[in-house]
């Protein structure tokens, strides 16, 4: 099986008709696509009403991929403003995911690790005690430092991800120095496998500490030829995984919900189209009816 979808809900202007409120965009994305990444949980561990909420606004055979709080890996470079032990802020997470758990709901726990997490016999132990933390849930594990996926490590690396039950997060980004992963399109997990592409924006990439890097670090628009390849490797990866979660981050210009159809159509599915996003034309004056 195969889904596709983008990460988050609110920036896709493509997706919603002119006068879509803000409250109204998840549902109607949920027309749209089968599944997302809810990267607000990136931010602050949501509340669990908030997600009770997100989940009945959403069809029966929606998910959601669940970016783990930026605490838990390290983004915040050992500050914990709202957790006071590394205990309750994994509390907190499970508590925040059961509404989603509960509904049947929740695709995965997204674990993305920042550029400066590299292989190391630490950061080997870190990824063991938090594997242990989520227990049953599944968690899905993204690098960012190209170290995991050397000639020396590549299968060390995969080997441990098989053995201690992570998700492969396969990804397509810009290669571009040490904080860059290769693409290695190989499923640690027989059920699930996550494929995410972030575009491939060199320049724009290690530009964290510009002011506007949002606006252009996963600003790229994936040509065909681009898709067509990676139909190609999707349709292997569905040989390793009984399904494949593709997820489309290259949004800073507005280009995944088109690049995500696109794709969908490249693989047979039957994308729903665009709502138009001009107003209809003004009449000059009064319709005339029409007697005889």
């Amino acid at each position: 099986m195969m889904q596709i979808g983008l990460t988050g809900w609110g920036d896709h202007d493509d997706l919603y008709p002119l006068g879509t409120k803000a409250n109204q965009k998840l549902s109607v994305y949920g027309s749209h696509f089968p599944v997302v990444e809810m990267d607000s949980s990136f931010y602050a561990v949501q509340p669990t009403d908030r997600m009770a909420r997100w989940a009945a606004e959403t069809p029966d055979s929606f998910s959601f991929l669940v970016k783990a709080y930026q605490g838990m890996t390290g983004h915040t470079r050992g500050k914990q403003p709202y957790f006071k032990t590394i205990d309750a802020m994994y509390e907190a997470l499970h508590a925040s995911i059961q509404p989603l758990r509960e509904a049947g709901k929740l695709k995965a726990v997204l674990f993305q690790y920042p550029p400066w997490f590299d292989c190391t016999r630490e950061n080997v132990a870190v990824l063991r005690g938090t594997k242990k933390r989520m227990g049953e849930v599944p968690s899905v594990l993204e690098f960012r430092h190209q170290s995991w996926f050397t000639p020396h490590f590549r299968k060390q690396t995969l080997a441990f991800m098989r053995e201690e039950g992570w998700i492969h997060s396969v990804c397509d980004e810009p290669q571009a120095g040490p904080g860059s992963v290769p693409i290695v399109p190989q499923a640690t997990d027989s059920s699930l496998t996550i494929v995410r592409l972030h575009g491939r924006n060199a320049s724009g990439w290690n530009q964290s500490a510009a002011p506007n890097w949002r606006e252009v670090r996963y600003l790229y628009r994936y040509n065909e030829q681009e898709l067509t390849e990676w139909r190609n490797r999707l349709l292997e990866l569905e040989q390793q995984s009984r399904e494949i979660c593709v997820i489309f981050n290259n949004n800073s210009g507005g280009d995944a919900a088109a690049n995500a159809k696109q794709l969908m159509t490249m693989l047979g599915m039957d994308p729903k189209p665009f709502p138009p996003r001009q107003p209809p034309e003004e009449n000059e004056g009064p319709e005339q009816l029409e007697l005889f």
